[in-house]
């Protein structure tokens, strides 16, 4: 009897502490009733009509969305498309049709003007805007600007519940945050995570360091706010890493001081004024530092600069690692854009670079981004083979025509790539612009230095293919 009465009692005292232990963990989590409650009238669901022209046939183009495409899926936009359906068989000739899409924004003030992603409505015809109050509006795009991936747009409304903008630097790494927006069309949906990540740099994405969650983002949440515990907006919903189109748990936000010192020069001028140095850059990998002699991989690697551009006639050069740019360390290449980008044009910066073990000061007058891209592609047929150079490159020099189209640069066609070179990614079509912080001259000079490189060693060879110039690390062997 003794024995069964302590056997029960354990169970007891068991499901006392299991319930305890519930109680305890469920007051750690965070309750955003409330954050709800409040904020979520601060968020709109946006949708899109864009009139498309099509020439096939009365046959209306279906984006093609496989599920699985590596690189080229890596990071998907997210807006819902509504297209209508197809036409009959016996439609023929061009036809237009309406392509509708949604997203989500934010109201930023309380006459009208809310935020949204470039995304959502870049190359809208109407854009229609619905409250939280079940009130909709047609709305004016303000601007567009699709480097950060930011638009302002105006509905002809007062008196509206503005957003509280939080600072996004004080965001912590493991902190919880909340989405809300209209994944999938669902209005007014919240989801919650911590933030995995910040200052995340993304393929193709040089101005935004973004917050990194997991956030569940899915298609239509684009646009809409990203809050804090204390219901302040720290970023904008933006982009996910999908395979298939859904939340997979890696969701990217705009920060929101991004994006708000981005809809002030909307707001004032309709369009964004950036700084510009004119330099191509690439991250120093740790086979590149030991190349240029450096003990760490911090700074900006400058891989070409272009003629005539404010880093021209600043003095900057390819093979220069910029360290600091007015006064701000550069860490990482990603780091370099945004200092200039967000510097006035005109300013007079100081650069710190390293070039040949030496660091010195460069006063460069920072420029203003051009709209268009003047980067110049190299042009060449592969040529016939001729002998293959220490690191298995065979090079040919360039034709007059070629080098005009490099300005003029001198340069080497890559006729054929073996062994090392090969194996560093290097191909035929390439043009070698240099060798570490030298200029190529000639193929005599080039296999002369090539030659000269220990074996063991490590040698940075500059490259361009197609638009892209870049260092390529070769370790010279046998």
């Amino acid at each position: 009897m003794l024995k069964s009465w302590i056997s029960s009692a354990s169970i007891v005292w068991v499901f006392a502490f299991t319930s305890f232990t519930q109680i305890a963990i469920a007051k750690d989590l965070p309750d955003f009733t409330e954050l709800a409650e409040k904020h979520g009238q601060e968020v709109v669901n946006i949708s899109v009509t864009q009139v498309v022209h099509s020439a096939n046939n009365g046959v209306m183009p279906f984006p093609n969305m496989p599920d699985d495409q590596d690189m080229q899926e890596f990071f998907k936009r997210f807006g819902i498309p509504n297209m209508p359906g197809i036409p009959g068989q016996g439609d023929q000739g061009d036809q237009d049709y309406k392509s509708q899409s949604l997203g989500s924004g934010f109201i930023i003030s309380a006459d009208g003007f809310i935020l949204t992603n470039a995304h959502v409505v870049d190359g809208a015809d109407e854009v229609l805007v619905k409250l939280f109050d079940k009130r909709e509006f047609k709305a004016k795009i303000i601007g567009v600007d699709k480097r950060t991936d930011v638009a302002l747009i105006k509905i002809d409304a007062t008196n509206l519940p503005k957003a509280t903008i939080g600072d996004p630097s004080q965001l912590k790494v493991g902190e919880w945050v909340a989405a809300i927006g209209s994944p999938f069309g669902l209005e007014n949906t919240m989801t919650a995570g911590i933030v995995s990540a910040k200052g995340r740099a993304l393929p193709q994405e040089n101005y935004v360091p973004f917050i990194q969650t997991d956030a569940a983002i899915n298609p239509g949440n684009s646009g809409g706010p990203l809050y804090n515990l204390r219901g302040e907006v720290v970023g904008i919903n933006s982009q996910i890493y999908s395979r298939s189109g859904g939340s997979m748990g890696l969701s990217f936000s705009i920060p929101i001081d991004v994006a708000i010192d981005v809809s002030n020069q909307l707001r004032v001028s309709g369009k964004i004024t950036r700084g510009w140095l004119g330099v191509a850059i690439q991250e120093l990998t740790k086979d590149l530092a030991d190349s240029f002699g450096m003990k760490n991989t911090n700074g900006a690697l400058i891989a070409s600069v272009e003629k005539n551009g404010p880093a021209d006639k600043g003095g900057l050069e390819a093979g220069d690692v910029i360290l600091k740019f007015d006064g701000k360390p550069i860490a990482t290449s990603s780091d370099l854009p945004r200092a200039v980008g967000a510097t006035k044009p005109g300013k007079i910066a100081v650069v710190e670079i390293l070039r040949k073990g030496a660091v010195k000061n460069l006063n460069i007058g920072v420029g203003e981004m051009p709209n268009d891209s003047n980067d110049v592609a190299p042009a060449g047929k592969p040529v016939p083979k001729a002998e293959a150079n220490k690191i298995g490159l065979t090079l040919k020099e360039l034709t007059p025509q070629q080098k005009k189209k490099l300005n003029g640069k001198n340069g080497l066609l890559v006729a054929d790539s073996t062994g090392a070179a090969a194996q560093a990614g290097i191909r035929r079509g390439d043009v070698i612009l240099g060798l570490n912080n030298s200029e190529t001259q000639s193929v005599e000079q080039f296999n002369k230095q090539i030659n000269a490189v220990a074996v063991g060693k490590t040698v940075a060879v500059l490259v361009q293919r197609g638009e892209n110039t870049l260092y390529v690390p070769i370790k010279v062997a046998k």
